[in-house]
């Protein structure tokens, strides 16, 4: 071990969560008597790496508005709590918002240099006449210009997302029309310059997580431009069909499995239970009994057929209903599972305001995108945004030739860029250098245990010391890491995500390191049809080996919110109105029976469409609210502008007449409760005031019922009683049909309204 008389200085590269998780480890979880001086430099003017941590910051990688695709019960380290009020799947800039506050909770003894990047680091002979080697680290900075500095230690925590990454032949090349990487991508008019006179379809090039989630948010902007409220933006609409200039066009290579952010933990119900989609795939009740085994890296023909089978089982749909693009076949389920995931793409796409087309980009010539290996073309191109992934050889770019060359860097290789051992944290030629969060995959808790091991690996003398504790000693001698990345460059069966199985790789951590996976705190809720109690993972079920009472009571807090929201979701039917609104988008078949019990008010039937398009969250009608979230640097969320069209029969008169109706849907995250408004007679866009609210019964209650899930509300108009009821039926992750129903009494009214809704 190192002796406890010296102080190591160690050098950490990038202040993402990687970065703040190595320097808080080697502050605070290093064994008993080592010590280490911690310098963090960022290139960023701020911490938190890909995440902004204001609203206003769009100058890295990700829009500060962009939800996360994870929950936060995922997104946080083990030993530090979200703030309770702090939505369940964040925006960006809340993630960077919690980093911020864990940097001022465990990193205060770090220097941190920010806006200062690292541009060279050699490993150079100890000057002292003690054997080793040590860092010589070239910074720049406006501030303080080049400056030279010497630490014991390096930690690579600047990720994969080093820069992006673009297609052969189109990362220099001048185009007629604007073509970015989706990095960059912020709004419309940032993309299009002035839409004025313009039109056409937004490519979107790229099949995978980044892909799907652009596509879905240009989507978005695009049916925010032409529904919102305020005068008609004649820059983004035909006069003539009304309808919006520009489309989303995406262009895939493969199909793929699209998941919403919240998917149903008993799929098989037309009245669901939900949860954020990864507490359910992180259930470990789900997995044979035993140790874990690795489900990620080489995908086996068996393994693809029982994933793909797994997914289907999920979503209960082959994807066809929305597109016969989208459609996984039968056919493909030899092939390994692709996986998108985005609350809003696959119901634009069925309501055509996403195309797809199969293919490779091969070239642009003026507006006009040719595939390769095929003659089709895509015309009438307003701009290219190229979804194509990141880099991650840029973030190692200040390692000499030498030790590039030792690591078997692979610039071109996306997901298998470096060669470390033990699950992309050390290599064992350069025992003083670590990577933590240098995987291409979503879990904060291996990020964790990443600086765990590292930390380990600097406390005890490196990876071949002889003072290694014997389960690591073991572990490592095990280890096939850098064999099992090599073999990935070139084998064409290759997972999305290689080390994307964060429960295996939490198992082999936490072995290494004697770090035992904690038990729930409480009884945790039975689910079919395994009919067992469900365990879910998350960082905190691994905390430290050195807690005081403080990180305790954090660690128990996360544990214990985690244990409370998922046991909400199962049992009071948390997260239905979530599941509802993100369903309702897009057109809907609305058949309507209205019954008067009064001579004077007409009796028949409507007939027509109902359409849920889709817009940014707009204060009319709750001006307080909205602003009190704007103070709090909160999220405005998504609205519905709902437009029924159709004709209604009166049967008792003979008449026949067109009708339409207007409402705006909204959805409160924080209440998680879905309203309706009214809209305005003079402005048919905006909000005038509230309708009702939909109350979800509780299962308890008689809320769930064989047909789906039963919600009411309430409305009283002068003397008369709107009393509303609803009833939601599921397909799993998607609403089959709703049903709708008014009753009316009041001094001059008696009648009873019922709609059905359908795709």
């Amino acid at each position: 071990m190192t002796n406890a008389n010296v102080i190591k200085s160690v050098c950490v590269v990038g202040s993402g969560p990687s970065g703040l998780a190595a320097a808080k480890t080697l502050l605070h979880d290093a064994p008993a008597g080592t010590k280490y001086n911690v310098t963090i430099f960022d290139s960023q003017p701020r911490v938190g790496g890909l995440w902004p941590v204001e609203k206003t910051d769009e100058a890295g990688l990700v829009h500060p508005a962009m939800i996360a695709n994870q929950s936060r019960h995922t997104m946080r380290f083990s030993d530090f709590a979200w703030s309770d009020d702090a939505p369940q799947i964040p925006r960006a800039f809340q993630v960077g918002g919690y980093l911020e506050s864990y940097r001022q909770r465990y990193c205060q003894e770090a220097t941190l240099r920010l806006a200062c990047r690292v541009e060279k680091a050699d490993l150079v002979s100890d000057s002292s006449n003690k054997p080793g080697y040590t860092w010589h680290v070239r910074t720049q900075s406006k501030e303080n210009g080049a400056e030279e500095h010497t630490f014991d230690y390096l930690v690579i925590a600047s990720g994969y997302f080093g820069e992006p990454a673009f297609p052969a032949n189109f990362e220099h090349t001048k185009y007629e029309i604007p073509v970015v990487h989706s990095s960059k991508y912020r709004d419309l008019e940032q993309l299009l310059g002035d839409p004025k006179g313009k039109s056409g379809k937004i490519l979107v090039v790229g099949g995978q997580f980044s892909g799907v989630e652009i596509a879905g948010t240009i989507a978005t902007h695009v049916s925010d431009a032409i529904n919102a409220p305020g005068p008609r933006r004649n820059d983004f609409i035909d006069q003539n069909s009304q309808k919006s200039k520009f489309s989303v066009h995406h262009l895939v290579q493969r199909p793929t499995w699209i998941l919403p952010l919240v998917t149903a933990s008993t799929p098989a119900d037309p009245a669901p239970c939900f949860l954020p989609m990864d507490l359910n795939s992180q259930n470990l009740s789900n997995r044979p009994p035993g140790p874990l085994v690795n489900t990620q890296g080489h995908i086996s023909v068996d393994t693809a057929k029982l994933v793909n089978s797994y997914f289907h089982n999920l979503l209960k749909t082959d994807q066809s209903e929305f597109s016969p693009q989208l459609t996984v076949q039968q056919s493909d389920y030899d092939n390994q599972p692709f996986l998108g995931i985005s609350d809003t793409y696959i119901d634009h796409v069925r309501s055509s305001a996403i195309s797809i087309s199969k293919g490779k980009l091969e070239s642009i010539s003026g507006n006009i995108a040719n595939l390769a290996q095929s003659k089709e073309q895509i015309d009438d191109i307003a701009a290219v945004v190229l979804a194509t992934g990141f880099k991650a050889s840029a973030s190692l770019s200040f390692l000499p030739d030498e030790i590039q060359q030792k690591l078997s860097v692979a610039p071109n290789d996306l997901n298998n860029t470096v060669a470390l051992a033990f699950h992309s944290t050390h290599h064992p030629d350069v025992p003083n250098l670590g990577f933590v969060g240098f995987y291409r995959s979503p879990y904060w808790g291996a990020i964790e245990m990443q600086a765990r091991l590292v930390t380990a690996l600097f406390s005890y003398g490196g990876p071949l010391s002889p003072t290694l504790p014997a389960k690591l000693a073991e572990s490592l001698k095990n280890d096939n890491s850098i064999e099992r990345v090599l073999s990935l460059r070139s084998d064409p069966r290759a997972s999305q995500f290689p080390m994307g199985d964060y429960a295996w790789l939490s198992q082999e951590f936490g072995s290494a390191l004697e770090i035992e996976r904690v038990p729930s705190l409480g009884k945790m809720p039975i689910l079919p049809p395994k009919n067992l109690e469900m365990n879910i993972l998350t960082a905190a079920r691994y905390p430290g080996q050195i807690l005081d009472e403080a990180r305790r009571r954090e660690n128990e807090k996360n544990l214990s919110r985690t244990e409370e929201v998922v046991t909400a979701g199962i049992t009071q039917g948390r997260f239905v109105a979530r599941a509802v609104f993100r369903s309702l988008l897009g057109e809907w078949k609305l058949d309507r029976e209205l019954v008067s019990k009064r001579t004077e008010q007409p009796t028949g039937r409507f007939t027509g469409t109902a359409t849920f398009s889709l817009r940014n969250g707009t204060p009319h009608g709750r001006e307080e609210e909205f602003a009190k979230i704007e103070q709090e640097g909160g999220d405005h969320g998504f609205e519905y502008l709902y437009v029924e069209n159709g004709e209604f029969v009166d049967q008792a008169k003979g008449l026949k007449f067109n009708a339409t109706r207007r409402y705006i849907w909204r959805y409160n995250e924080k209440k998680d409760k879905l309203s309706v408004w009214f809209v305005k007679t003079d402005e048919d866009r905006t909000a005038d005031y509230l309708f009702h609210e939909i109350d979800f019964i509780s299962p308890n209650e008689g809320g769930k019922e064989e047909d789906g899930w039963k919600a009411i509300g309430s409305h009283l108009c002068i003397e008369d009683m709107y009393n509303v009821q609803y009833m939601f039926s599921f397909n799993s992750v998607n609403l089959r049909e709703w049903k709708l129903g008014y009753s009316v009494n009041g001094p001059k009214k008696d009648y009873r309204i019922d709609g059905v809704y359908r795709r």
